[in-house]
């Protein structure tokens, strides 16, 4: 199965992820709720084996083998980011795709309040960004640190897993660090971050207390 019509045909209907399951339909997430692609057929284990070698490198292959799980992402040229999740399920390999945006998209475009301009151009302090899946952490993250890119000149460093939204530097420079490829973990990195001289670091998210205290 070649993955990347099926792709664009998500993207066509607006939807914001795509669940690959074995036996199943794809499953397509829009306005929350997931429904099955009627038009396509019942997916199989070589169909999504298939896919996920489409969009993974030799080693997030090899590293998905040894571990059984897996966080990676993936650019569609003039397309969309692909932020996946790869698992076993009854033996079988499972993919959900996060389908991102390739431009950022503003603040404003998003509708979120003033205060999210003024919090990212504040020279110290900290801001969480929290909520259930799927609810605009990381598009909020991206818009403000877009903002910040677009009126201030200031080092950036993000630590992610993996990177979402791919940034240009314009007035900011901004390093993008992804686990795996760039540094072994969150706490890892921010444990020497602050001799790369950072103006604002993004933490992707907190997934333990390590991560917290650093």
């Amino acid at each position: 199965m070649d993955i990347f019509p099926l792709i664009r045909l998500a993207m066509s209907k607006g939807a914001s992820d795509l669940h690959l399951i074995n036996s199943s339909l794809p499953l397509l997430r829009i306005d929350g709720l997931l429904q099955p692609m009627d038009d396509a057929s019942l997916l199989t284990s070589a169909d999504i084996t298939q896919a996920f070698n489409q969009i993974t490198s030799d080693k997030e292959s090899e590293d998905f083998q040894r571990y059984l799980e897996l966080d990676f992402g993936y650019t569609i040229p003039d397309v969309c980011r692909l932020r996946c999740n790869a698992a076993k399920q009854r033996g079988t390999i499972n993919l959900v795709i996060r389908l991102l945006p390739l431009t950022v998209p503003t603040l404003d475009e998003l509708g979120l309040p003033e205060i999210c301009k003024e919090l990212v151009l504040r020279p110290r302090g900290l801001v969480v960004i929290s909520g259930p899946a799927g609810s605009g952490k990381s598009t909020t993250l991206a818009a403000m640190v877009n903002h910040l890119n677009s009126v201030e000149s200031r080092r950036v460093v993000t630590i992610e897993d993996p990177i979402e939204y791919i940034y240009s530097n314009h007035k900011c420079t901004i390093t993008q660090r992804q686990l795996g490829s760039d540094t072994l973990s969150f706490a890892e990195a921010l444990k020497h971050v602050l001799r790369q001289d950072p103006d604002v670091i993004l933490v992707g998210e907190m997934r333990d207390s390590e991560t917290a205290a650093a």
